[in-house]
């Protein structure tokens, strides 16, 4: 299994003095490295780093390819986009596993190509070759990406909240917005640079609606001298009957009444037909907006349709009880890409769902190579579902347990703080946190000149 990426691990720059003795050494390891199997984890999110760290302790060669070099606890990530966090607090690099995992190596590539038949994954990084790397056992954790229903149009006026560019693009026209409406004289361009559509209340939709709404009528208050931020139009859009539809009844009208106490305006069982640079058009009417915010839908990556498995409507692969792809030996599908069916009930597309597919992903591949046979069916253990509805408010269902205010908004916070990926992002979140609950200020409210220039060219 020798290829130009075992080689390339194998070698290093010595010494003269002692090459003999090193060059033996770098033949030992690649020797080594040829008899250990071979795992490919496509995907540095919290499924793919959830499998790496379960595999540790395996006698394998653990290779992780993700085309970024950093992984991000999505969860705050509407908190970056809100200004409330800068995008260095809720992430972290991923190389930096390597070094408490000696069996697992990074690559910054973007994958092009998997053929299961012969076993290869083919990775391009940035401004280099493409590169076939070979593999035993691949395993798929890729997440997903916003989907607009057969509108991808709407993309260009409409940015969706799944990575670390998307918050940042999502800060600069909330502020923008803002900084617009202060300079225009005409009062239509006002009205319009002030009103702020969400499409989709689903968690993200409602925690990005309320932060927004508490950004505009505190933190921004008295910050300019011709607009009252406070008077800022924020409308949530959702098709489905009421805010928060995977959640009970009684805590999406508790969210609902929360939402409209923040001032923002929700809109249920309404489609949305048309995103333009206008605004949108939704249930046959106008609403002009010049920031509109995608937060409803998510679709598998084309990765997928690249070992022709089945899928289900949105495009996830359809895995058996152990998370393998049918007709493809060692191929594992985990995180927000698989569609695993448990009680007659898909499992969520949650972080806690994904974390605890990688992690028996990685368990069955390491018994696998010692020569043991799985009988455990992957089992989603669910530790409750929640959403922080603004300062102070956060509601919380597991079952037939539902809470709601202050306690559980502390519950959230902590629980957040805990999972966050480095001491050093706890340390930094935990002191934004305070230093915004007491001042209601907001460190990271700048508008990078790369990110405008963009926004201005759309």
């Amino acid at each position: 299994m020798e290829d130009a990426f075992s080689f390339a691990r194998a070698t290093k720059t010595t010494k003269p003095s002692r090459e003999s003795e090193d060059t033996q050494r770098a033949r030992a390891v690649t020797r080594d490295a040829q008899q250990r199997p071979r795992v490919v984890i496509i995907g540095g999110g919290f499924a793919g780093v959830a499998a790496a760290r379960a595999l540790r302790h395996a006698r394998a060669e653990i290779v992780l390819i993700d085309r970024r070099n950093h992984y991000i606890f999505q969860p705050l990530l509407y908190q970056v986009a809100t200004a409330v966090l800068s995008p260095a607090d809720i992430a972290a690099p991923i190389r930096q596993l390597e070094v408490k995992q000696p069996n697992l190596s990074v690559i910054l590539a973007e994958v092009t190509a998997v053929d299961v038949a012969s076993r290869t994954v083919e990775a391009s990084p940035p401004g280099m070759y493409t590169r076939k790397i070979t593999f035993d056992y691949l395993v798929v954790a890729i997440g997903m990406h916003p989907s607009y229903f057969g509108h991808d149009e709407f993309a260009r006026y409409a940015p969706g909240l799944k990575t670390l560019i998307d918050a940042e693009t999502i800060r600069a026209k909330i502020l923008g917005a803002f900084e617009l409406a202060e300079t225009t004289e005409d009062e239509d361009e006002r009205t319009r640079q002030t009103t702020f559509v969400l499409v989709g209340a689903g968690p993200t939709g409602v925690e990005l609606a309320a932060s927004l709404a508490q950004m505009a009528r505190v933190t921004l208050r008295g910050n300019f001298r011709r607009i009252d931020p406070g008077k800022a139009r924020i409308i949530l859009l959702e098709g489905a009957k009421r805010v928060l539809p995977t959640f009970a009844e009684s805590v999406s009208r508790k969210v609902t009444k929360r939402l409209e106490t923040l001032g923002v305006e929700v809109v249920t069982d309404v489609r949305v037909e048309t995103v333009d640079n206008e605004g949108v058009v939704a249930g046959g009417s106008r609403i002009r907006s010049a920031t509109v915010l995608w937060t409803a839908g998510v679709a598998a990556s084309p990765i997928l349709k690249m070992f022709g498995t089945k899928t289900d409507h949105a495009g996830r692969a359809l895995v058996d009880p152990f998370l393998k792809v049918a007709d493809a030996p060692g191929v594992f599908v985990v995180g927000d890409a698989a569609s695993v069916v448990q009680n007659e009930h898909p499992v969520p597309g949650v972080a806690q769902a994904a974390i605890q597919q990688g992690a028996y992903v990685g368990q069955l591949i390491a018994s696998e190579m010692k020569g043991r046979k799985v009988e455990r069916a992957f089992h989603y253990f669910d530790k409750g579902n929640m959403a922080v509805v603004g300062k102070n408010y956060a509601v919380l269902e597991r079952g037939a347990v539902r809470t709601s205010g202050f306690l559980t908004w502390l519950v959230w916070a902590f629980i957040h703080i805990l999972s966050l990926p480095q001491v050093q992002n706890r340390l930094r979140v935990q002191r934004q946190w305070l230093w915004s609950y007491f001042t209601d200020e907001r460190s990271s409210r700048l508008i990078p000149e790369g990110v405008r220039e963009q926004i201005d060219g759309l």
